[in-house]
């Protein structure tokens, strides 16, 4: 910003200042100004001074200030500063339990109940993030309860065994992991997956499909092509 552009401003705060009003003053400071800027700025609030005499000196050096020294807004740094996502107990157990929600709820949640109960909370995300990669992916249903449902996808659903819910705790857990999901918590842990298996098996795709991670007992993969 020019040194005339700073003079037209610093007069129009003053010129409110005679009227007894105080408006704050930045100037974008993407451009270093001169060396002699400072110079020029007394020089203009000694003039000014003069000519407003009712005008106590230190609201000219808080104009100056502002016009030098902008500060950034309390408001907009407390607007994008948000708290980061967790991957431990504690944190997990100090978000709220999720009360019984939608149908896309309940089937994340219990898809993550029996396919990763056994894993860690970073591992329990890593599943829900496939199942939400799959839903957005084309190729695939476009609801949770239609991925997690699909035919000879997830083992639990074509078992034979009855989807009985015994662990209370751990259903609790998958539940606030779910509503976590839903609530748009980033997928930052498997590259877009679309496919995991444990260690124990190694079906037929895996060597075709790029492994994208390895998070507990479960091996990452992102089917190729696609979005």
């Amino acid at each position: 910003m020019s040194v005339l552009h700073v003079w037209m401003r610093s007069a129009v705060a003053l010129t409110l200042l005679s009227g007894a009003a105080f408006a704050d003053v930045t100037v974008s400071q993407s451009n270093d100004p001169t060396a002699n800027l400072g110079g020029q700025l007394s020089a203009l609030l000694g003039a000014e001074r003069n000519a407003l005499g009712t005008v106590p000196a230190h609201r000219l050096e808080q104009v100056a200030t502002a016009v030098v020294r902008p500060e950034k807004s309390p408001r907009l740094r407390k607007s994008v500063e948000k708290p980061a996502l967790r991957y431990d107990e504690d944190w997990l157990a100090s978000q709220p339990v999720a009360a019984k929600g939608s149908d896309e709820w309940k089937c994340l949640a219990t898809a993550l109940y029996f396919e990763a109960r056994g894993e860690s909370i970073q591992g329990q995300f890593a599943v829900a993030e496939v199942i939400m990669n799959r839903v957005d992916r084309p190729g695939y249903p476009g609801s949770i309860c239609g991925v997690v449902h699909q035919g000879g996808q997830f083992s639990y659903t074509f078992d034979g065994k009855p989807e009985t819910i015994h662990e209370k705790g751990a259903f609790q857990r998958a539940g606030k992991i779910a509503a976590l999901m839903l609530a748009g918590a980033p997928r930052q842990l498997t590259q877009g997956a679309t496919h995991f298996h444990t260690r124990a098996v190694r079906p037929g795709w895996a060597h075709r499909f790029p492994r994208t991670a390895t998070i507990g007992g479960h091996l990452f993969y992102r089917q190729p092509g696609g979005s």
